[in-house]
């Protein structure tokens, strides 16, 4: 199995007690931070945490980087259902779930990410799954199960992991089977709503070097709302099948196989909008619901599904002790089927069926070297993917201005080739003081096919209705650009003590280049004003250039009294270039002088510099004489991103009033745990009482003002487990949101944002979860 070198075992020993204290760190009832405190008051020589922030095993308190890990173990305990639970916890962390959607995600860590998921445009942080890049963010709302550990990783990690993460990463990963005994492990949960969660895990050893095993989980909960002019269709609601399956094979010591399958069905009802405004051309007719969770939506076409699969394979070889060899062959495929109805109206105002399909092909090998003084990796990576996307925009309500009916059809057919050679090395040049440094250089071809028509009739047949007649089609084109980066990275970091580690670094990271699959050829402006738009002025407006970060970064991390304190600090200043900034723009096909459709138009328009600091931190303030005690943690965040230059559409700087999205300002959170030995039916266990808060300032949710904005708010969560002291059983009751807080989270604007789209006006927000309560029974056997 894979190991760290002695030498990193024996530094990691004589930190035992600071990594159990301060890096193994959980969630709440509520998604709150918790730290295992068991761990943190017996540590010893085998509490080393491990990560592989930097692609190789190191001790979490040796990484230069701000990164924050969660156990498995806690998380189950903690009832933490899906990745968007750790924003609460994590500082400058976003995690919501898109717009419009039940299983795609909108990931921003320090201001940067995309909230847009076609086919075209790159996410600003990684999400990876076993070190397999997730290249789409449709289906990315993992829900946590069978997990080791997840590590969010902030601040760019372009020499490691490449492009795409100029925001941060998102590393899960899952658990490797037992290879001593047969495991079975099953969990339950049951609450608010009718949720009733099952998981089953299997571990199963079929001789002394090949076992087999794997998981299933069924998400089941009725919605939070309801569609009031569709019967029997749910908002908000969770119908999920998943599953994980693994082979391994262990010859002997050195050698290390594992094939690994995973499988996603989310059949959810279609997750639909709360409008915030009357109908704009019939008042009266549509007011505003009572409960922000219940929708109108008329859209029902096509049925809401999603699916996501995946199968890797793993081969690691221990050569010597100091050298390793690794390689990752994987593929990936998913598809979904959305009815999003933007302006969630009975009435075709505003609606756009979507259909979205993805494939990848990755392959990634790498030489690991662990010596005495000198650690890292070099490496190779490929990937072949597909992103399409075809969708429609249904304008009907123009029939009540004796107009047909008209829709917009997109096609986005996006094609990525890339790859990447890198290296990372440590060299310590004393026992207290080690450099690191680093670089990756990438290739990267896109290739895409942007299709723009317009029909007259609600629907093209293809995802709704019966065939329209085709009116115009404004744009069928391919288009194709190469585009190289080099992304360097170096640190140094003092060790004067095992309680001390201070680092400074810089890092580099990029997002991808493309083509906005949303572009319109007659939207392309007369740049040379000669009276004709050439191909290279097409290029130069549907395409858009790469987006870069350099981020500075100064970090502390500190143990004191006996590890009764721990704690870690980060300060950060990135320089942002070249942001990507996708907009859209109305068309006039007719000249009526009303908007039909919209294109898309994406530019490299801003300039921006982000600073801030995280800090987190754990205390052991009373340690009870027969065990247990009380436990505080607490997590805060503080950003001041600022636009520095941000060209608008008439070519005039508009910085001053423009922000970043789904970034705010402040992050915090405090909790405390009470525990205590407490014996139930004659089996020893120890029982945990957990409270606290979160809290986000000020949130835009788009890069101008907005009804949707959020302003800040506050979700309390309490918990109450009881675990057995062989780990055979666990009891919890689990609180979130225990005040019932209303706050969005994402949205629709074509109301007070140009383009102004549909008659009876867009403007539907999406909100976070309300009040949960629920139950938990794990068992092992």
């Amino acid at each position: 199995m894979s190991r760290i070198s002695k030498t990193r075992i024996a530094k990691g020993a004589l930190k035992a007690g600071l990594f159990a204290a301060c890096s193994t760190i959980s969630l709440s009832a509520g998604g709150g931070v918790a730290l295992a405190q068991s761990e943190a008051a017996n540590a010893d020589s085998a509490d080393v945490i491990v990560v592989t922030s930097r692609r190789r095993e190191e001790s979490l308190q040796d990484v230069p980087i701000a990164v924050t890990a969660y156990s498995g173990e806690a998380l189950e305990a903690a009832g933490a259902l899906d990745l968007t639970a750790l924003q609460l916890t994590t500082p400058n962390t976003t995690l919501e779930v898109s717009r419009g959607s039940n299983s795609t995600i909108t990931p921003f860590i320090r201001g940067v990410g995309q909230q847009d998921p076609v086919a075209g445009f790159e996410q600003g942080v990684g999400i990876y799954v076993d070190d397999i890049y997730i290249n789409r963010p449709q289906g990315a709302v993992l829900e946590i199960y069978d997990v080791e550990r997840i590590e969010v990783l902030r601040g760019p990690q372009g020499t490691l992991y490449g492009r795409n993460t100029i925001g941060g990463a998102i590393k899960y990963v899952t658990r490797r089977l037992n290879p001593e005994e047969p495991e079975v492990r099953l969990l339950a949960r049951g609450g608010s709503y009718a949720q009733a969660d099952v998981i089953g895990t299997v571990s199963l050893p079929l001789t002394d070097t090949l076992r087999v095993g794997g998981s299933v989980g069924y998400f089941h909960r009725n919605g939070f709302g309801d569609n009031l002019f569709l019967d029997g269709v749910e908002n908000y609601n969770k119908e999920i099948l998943a599953g994980r399956f693994s082979v391994e094979f262990e010859p002997n010591e050195n050698f290390f196989f594992r094939v690994a399958g995973d499988y996603l069905n989310d059949d959810s009802d279609p997750r639909q909008g709360h409008r915030l405004i009357d109908g704009q051309f019939t008042p009266g007719a549509f007011p505003v619901l009572d409960n922000v969770f219940d929708t109108r939506a008329g859209l029902n076409e096509p049925r809401q599904e999603v699916q996501t699969r995946g199968l890797s394979g793993l081969a690691e070889w221990y050569v010597t002790d100091e050298i390793t060899i690794k390689n990752i062959l994987a593929y990936r495929d998913g598809w979904s089927e959305s009815p999003i109805d933007f302006d969630s109206l009975p009435i075709a105002d505003l609606d756009v069926p979507v259909r979205y399909e993805d494939d990848q092909f990755s392959e990634e090998f790498q030489i690991i070297y662990e010596g005495d003084r000198l650690q890292g990796l070099v490496g190779f990576y490929y990937l072949d993917a597909r992103a399409f996307n075809i969708f429609e925009s249904i304008l009907g309500t123009l029939t009540e201005l004796s107009s047909p009916p008209l829709t917009g059809l997109r096609i986005g057919d996006v094609n990525t080739k890339t790859w990447a050679v890198f290296g990372d090395f440590t060299y310590s040049l004393t026992d207290e003081l080690s450099i690191s440094f680093g670089g990756r250089y990438t290739e990267d071809e896109r290739t895409a096919l942007v299709v723009d028509q317009l029909f007259i009739g609600a629907g093209t047949g293809l995802l709704t209705g019966p065939p329209g007649t085709l009116l115009s089609t404004d744009t069928n084109q391919t288009f194709n650009e190469t585009f190289t980066d080099f992304s360097p990275r170096a640190s140094i970091t003092w060790e004067p003590t095992d309680d001390l580690t201070i680092y400074a670094s810089y890092s580099q990271g990029f997002k991808g280049g493309g083509f906005d699959p949303r572009g319109d050829v007659d939207t392309v402006p007369d740049g040379n004003n000669d009276g004709f738009v050439d191909d290279a002025e097409i290029n130069a407006f549907i395409g858009f250039e790469p987006e870069e970060v350099d981020t500075y970064e100064l970090g502390v991390k500190k143990s004191l009294w006996d590890n009764r304190y721990t704690s870690s600090f980060a300060f950060f200043y990135s320089d942002y270039a070249n942001v990507q900034i996708p907009g859209s723009v109305g068309v006039d096909a007719d000249g009526d002088g009303i908007a039909e459709d919209f294109a898309g138009v994406t530019t490299n328009a801003a300039e921006a510099r982000i600073l801030g600091i995280e800090y987190e931190g754990n205390a052991l303030l009373y340690e009870a004489e027969r065990g247990g005690g009380l436990n505080a943690r607490w997590s805060l965040g503080w950003i001041d991103a600022e636009y520095q230059e941000f060209i608008g559409p008439d070519g005039t700087d508009v910085s001053d009033e423009r922000f970043f999205q789904n970034t705010p300002e402040w992050s915090a959170s405090v909790y405390a745990t009470w525990s205590q030995p407490f014996g139930i039916a004659k089996h020893e266990g120890d029982l945990a009482l957990t409270s606290g808060f979160s809290y986000r300032s000020f949130t835009n949710n788009f890069e101008v003002e907005t009804p949707l904005d959020q302003p800040g708010y506050v979700l309390f969560d309490a918990s109450l487990v009881w675990t057995s002291t062989d780990g055979r059983w666990q009891v919890g009751v689990h609180g979130k949101n225990l005040t019932d807080k209303e706050y969005i989270v994402a949205g629709y604007d074509f109301f007070t944002i140009p383009p102004f789209l549909g008659l009876e006006g867009t403007l539907t927000a999406f909100y976070g979860n309300p009040r949960q309560i629920f139950g938990t029974v794990g068992v092992q056997f």
